[in-house]
């Protein structure tokens, strides 16, 4: 039976007409973003919405999008007939998808080489992650100095400070990371490879592994009991 997690519905309700989408784990929300849904927090609730100032055919369409998204991928959505569709889109991975590969590199590194090397593909002043998302930063701020609302330029300005502020402090202690871990050529202590092969001078032959076996953990004795209160 499959987990509630994969269970979302996607209705328009009865009293507000909005388009709400619930349920889900934390990709199906990734996949409700991307198909142009609107996460709304709550105390209790994490749900998506349509974004408002769509007409009821744009609804309908971002709607069933969602809902093909979804089960392309095998979450169980029920719906509304409006949002109905037998068709299962492919589905691309998305481009956070190489960063988590990085993240993966680093959790099965050995090296301080192989963690550096990882680090420089978010450091690198050229053509780094950070570097890319810096840009990102300031062309969303470009974006909005000319779009017409009295808040749009405090919003321009609070992404250039994003960018130049808090991005800039990850970027410099995480190239320090970096440098320190390149510059120390040491393996990891607790990430030694097993290659699972016998040493040629080994006399046992049947051994299957060369590596020691791990320290045995001694289990912490229990706490001593606790005393019975004196009576009067």
């Amino acid at each position: 039976m499959p987990h509630a997690d994969r269970f979302l519905t996607v209705r328009r309700d009865p009293h507000s007409e909005e388009v709400l989408a619930r349920g889900g784990d934390p990709e199906a929300h990734s996949l409700l973003q991307r198909a142009g849904f609107v996460p709304v927090v709550r105390l209790h609730e994490t749900y998506h919405r349509a974004p408002t100032g769509l007409t009821q055919d744009d609804e309908i369409r971002l709607a069933t999008e969602a809902v093909a998204r979804l089960r392309a991928v095998g979450y169980h959505v029920d719906c509304d007939q409006d949002f109905d569709t037998d068709r299962r889109p492919a589905r691309d991975l998305p481009l956070g998808a190489s960063v988590v590969h990085l993240a993966e590199r680093i959790r099965e590194a050995t090296t301080t080489e192989e963690v550096a090397d990882a680090l420089t593909e978010l450091t690198s002043s050229h053509d780094g992650v950070l570097a890319a998302i810096e840009q990102v930063l300031d062309a969303a701020a470009d974006f909005h100095d000319g779009l017409g609302d009295a808040a749009d330029p405090h919003i321009a300005g609070r992404l250039r400070y994003l960018a130049d502020e808090r991005l800039q402090v990850i970027r410099t202690d995480l190239a320090h990371t970096r440098n320190a871990l390149a510059d120390r050529h040491a393996p990891h202590p607790g990430r030694s490879t097993c290659t699972e092969e016998v040493p040629a001078n080994e006399r046992e032959r049947s051994a299957v592994c060369a590596c020691p076996p791990p320290p045995r953990i001694v289990p912490a004795p229990p706490p001593p009991p606790v005393a019975a209160g004196l009576r009067r």
